[in-house]
């Protein structure tokens, strides 16, 4: 995430038991769950609700990576670390870590993919999102 172009936006997740499984580090599947989240709060809670209800507008994921190399654990809080590029006129490619407190290299990295899908989950081009760069 070192391009210089590219708007980081940062959100702060609260590991709670409940995200931990039996080896007390955060169950994989939940960090899916915080990189949501954080695309959530960069584009707006409020708009997307907008857009949903309004519109019949949606986002799919169709592809994801992810790479996990450092488990948090119950009591940490983590710093998300986002940036979207917009490639092409029907996908986003997002780009999340998710970071320990005073790490030298994060948790968790995936690239994330998603597409537009209007009324009747028909593929649409991406609506104009501010954070985006192209």
């Amino acid at each position: 995430m070192n391009d210089s172009n590219k708007k980081t936006h940062l959100f702060s997740v609260q590991i709670y038991y409940e995200d931990t499984d039996h080896s007390g580090v955060v169950y994989h599947a939940n960090y899916l769950k915080f990189f949501e989240r954080a695309r959530e709060d960069i584009i707006g809670i409020k708009k997307i609700s907008s857009m949903w209800h309004q519109q019949g507008i949606g986002f799919a994921v169709y592809k994801a990576s992810m790479g996990f190399h450092d488990g948090a654990v119950f009591g940490d809080l983590l710093e998300i670390k986002t940036t979207g590029e917009k490639q092409g006129d029907y996908r986003i490619v997002f780009s999340h870590e998710a970071w320990r407190p005073d790490a030298a290299k994060p948790a968790v990295t995936c690239t994330l993919e998603l597409v537009c899908l209007g009324p009747n989950k028909k593929l649409m081009p991406i609506p104009d999102l501010d954070f985006l760069t192209n």
